[in-house]
């Protein structure tokens, strides 16, 4: 088997494994980690391979330094809830595998190369593409509660302050029973004086954060999660515990997430057959003036 096979394969496999993870995230809100660690398995080994019938070490140790950086980076905007873990792990899964800049002058394909690693483009790219995605979830989204349709002044007011602020609320906000909990859900404020439940969370080391209130009179305290990594499976089984005790209601407030995975596939997509959408802008901003 050549190398230009293996590049192939790579590209399908890579391609295959995120249209699985994007399909995953649109329905169930998640990207499960044996889609993407077994990608990750997958790159190493390739890479792996590639590097004994090249007899050249660069092609396992670009995949390493490329899935190092491109985790560390990614788990810093992750931490700026910019996306969920799962899409942490599927950046640095598409890293591992393709881990420097595509020339596929076999398949008459020459992308528009950056400056910086392959996988960073297709962060730049899923980024830029994520916009229009969020702004037909959040149509959607609209739809399916209904807002307008309870409130037709909103239709008048869409750009007013307080508009907004109440269609962001309503959309991206549901409750849900505790029973229907799932890892990797985003909890917002939940408020409560039972001090056991401080101790109880306190046990697990999580993404739940206790704090106490300042500006409600009713309950002194108020967990929440911290970051977009969400729930944890640990997590998830002390608050139905918590529920079946009755130390805790039976609805919670979650965030409703964005699916990012789909984003990530149309990043992926543009980067392997068009190039760097920031380094296509910069060239033709230069072509111009």
């Amino acid at each position: 088997m050549n190398l230009t096979a293996i590049f192939l394969i790579q590209i399908i496999i890579t391609m295959l494994f995120s249209i699985m993870a994007a399909i995953y995230d649109v329905r169930k809100n998640v990207v499960p980690n044996r889609l993407t660690y077994s990608l990750l398995l997958f790159g190493l080994v390739s890479n792996a391979i590639l590097s004994l019938i090249s007899g050249n070490i660069k092609f396992i140790l670009a995949s390493f330094i490329s899935m190092v950086i491109t985790n560390a980076i990614t788990f810093m905007l992750w931490k700026l809830n910019m996306w969920g873990g799962g899409d942490v792990k599927l950046f640095t899964a598409i890293a591992t595998v393709i881990p420097s800049g595509l020339n596929i002058n076999f398949l008459n394909i020459f992308p528009q190369l950056s400056i910086y690693p392959f996988s960073f483009s297709v962060v730049i790219n899923s980024i830029i593409i994520s916009f229009p995605f969020l702004l037909v979830f959040l149509v959607q989204l609209i739809i399916k509660n209904g807002i307008f349709n309870r409130n037709v002044d909103f239709l008048v007011n869409i750009f007013n302050i307080g508009s907004l602020k109440y269609v962001v609320n309503s959309t991206m906000n549901k409750m849900v029973s505790v029973n229907d909990l799932e890892e990797g859900m985003i909890v917002n404020d939940f408020y409560f004086n039972n001090p056991q439940i401080i101790e109880l969370l306190g046990e697990i080391d999580g993404n739940l954060g206790v704090y106490k209130t300042k500006d409600n009179n009713e309950f002194k305290y108020y967990f929440k999660s911290q970051n977009g990594g969400g729930l944890t499976g640990m997590e998830v089984l002390q608050l139905k515990v918590m529920n079946a005790q009755n130390i805790i209601s039976d609805k919670i407030s979650i965030k409703v997430s964005f699916p990012f995975a789909p984003a990530i596939l149309a990043g992926l997509t543009v980067t392997i057959f068009y190039g760097d959408v920031m380094m296509m802008f910069i060239k033709n901003f230069y072509l111009v003036i």
